[in-house]
């Protein structure tokens, strides 16, 4: 499997995750983003034994786009410190159906997820479990009923791009689970995650890396860079 490496060092794996490819195992049993890895060092390298291979962040299945994992346990504490400090800058670019009220704006809600249904929902402040949800939004452009969004996130909740954008009147194009009554089955998730930025946990640099979507509809009605 050719997964395209964004950039690699002694601590650092960032790669292109293949959309509709699950980070981690899951109950599907397909192959999973970090097995695969783990299985391209083992070869690549003539590793012995097991490859480490630290989680630091996810994405939803349907997504494609950067993703960073810690190749010690020095590294993986440290970025998900980062995390935790939102200290890490991830940007997303997203199609959505219709257009947001405003130009630019930040979006908070309260996220409930339903873990039996693997489905998460907007609530009131207060309710059990919920946890507050903040993205920034900017419009990038427009082509009919569609709207190219940029998207960076203050906190990382499952779904929450795709359940935020929906709960003010845009789902993402070809989101089913958040947008069913406006896409037909079988349309891909136009969610990318696009940039990440972030200090190097052990060399104290400077990183930044990009990925773009591929040049299929509706991304193809833009130029993107």
């Amino acid at each position: 499997m050719n997964i395209p490496i964004l950039f690699e060092d002694n601590h650092l794996l960032i790669v292109e995750k293949p959309v509709n490819m699950p980070v981690q195992e899951d109950r599907t049993g397909d192959k999973d983003l970090l097995t695969a890895l783990k299985e391209m060092i083992k070869d690549r390298d003539n590793k012995p034994g097991n490859v480490y291979l630290g989680l630091v962040h996810r994405l939803d299945r349907p997504v494609g786009g950067s993703i960073v994992f810690a190749k010690t346990s020095k590294a993986a504490s440290r970025l998900s410190d980062a995390l935790r400090r939102r200290d890490m800058d991830r940007e997303y670019i997203a199609v959505v159906r219709g257009t947001p009220q405003k130009e630019k704006g930040r979006l908070e809600h309260h996220l409930l997820k339903d873990k039996k249904e693997n489905k998460v929902s907007v609530v009131k402040p207060g309710v059990k479990d919920a946890k507050k949800a903040v993205l920034d939004y900017e419009v990038l452009g427009r082509k009919g009923d569609l709207t190219l969004v940029s998207v960076r996130l203050e906190t990382g909740r499952p779904h929450q791009i795709r359940v935020q954008l929906s709960s003010v009147g845009c789902p993402l194009y070809g989101d089913q689970k958040y947008g069913a009554s406006v896409n037909r089955p079988g349309q891909q998730i136009a969610l990318w995650s696009k940039a990440l930025a972030f200090t190097h946990p052990v060399k104290k640099e400077p990183l930044f890396v990009t990925s773009l979507p591929p040049e299929t509809e509706p991304w193809s009605y833009w130029e993107l860079s």
